[in-house]
């Protein structure tokens, strides 16, 4: 359908706890997964990276989320029913704080149940980097932010800064 406006950190949408979607039937739901799709596609075209995107960004106060890793993938009230002990600390970037970096602990593996845009439940078990992106798009249907999980202050960055730091820290070994 089209390519919408990200909300951008301060947004006061961003920190909404969304609502569940009940009617799977709804022509409008259909429509923003189009927006979802769109939307990440063109901010991977601008920015070079990106592989999820949750309504909220663009104003939908739903749960629901879009990845792109292999494939896209439609998750609508996803939610995290179980989760490793064994922890990572890793970078995180994200669509409404495009120039920052943040380095936040999360869980190495999670599950997942969600339903598909027809309402079929599913799960998804994900490790490493795919249960970092569902944890993080799925904090933002809460209304937490990835710089809410900083490990602290020292740990939120400028992008370009962060590039620098890579650089150096690729250069010593």
């Amino acid at each position: 359908m089209a390519v919408r406006e990200i909300l951008l950190l301060g947004n006061p949408g961003l920190r909404v706890n969304c609502e569940k979607v009940k009617n799977f039937s709804d022509p409008e739901l259909h429509h923003v997964i189009t927006d979802l799709r769109d939307t990440l596609a063109d901010f991977r075209r601008t920015h070079g990276f990106g592989r999820g995107i949750a309504a909220p960004q663009i104003g939908i106060t739903k749960r629901m989320t879009l990845i792109n890793v292999d494939e896209p993938i439609v998750l609508i009230n996803p939610e995290i029913v179980k989760q490793s002990k064994q922890m990572m600390l890793l970078w995180d970037d994200c669509f409404s704080f495009p120039d920052l970096m943040v380095k936040v602990k999360r869980h190495t593996k999670i599950i997942v149940e969600y339903q598909d845009e027809f309402g079929k439940k599913n799960q998804l078990e994900a490790q490493g980097g795919l249960s970092e992106l569902l944890h993080h798009e799925i904090d933002h249907l809460n209304g937490v932010l990835a710089i809410d999980r900083a490990i602290d202050a020292q740990h939120i960055m400028l992008r370009n800064e962060w590039k620098k730091l890579q650089r150096i820290s690729a250069n010593t070994l």
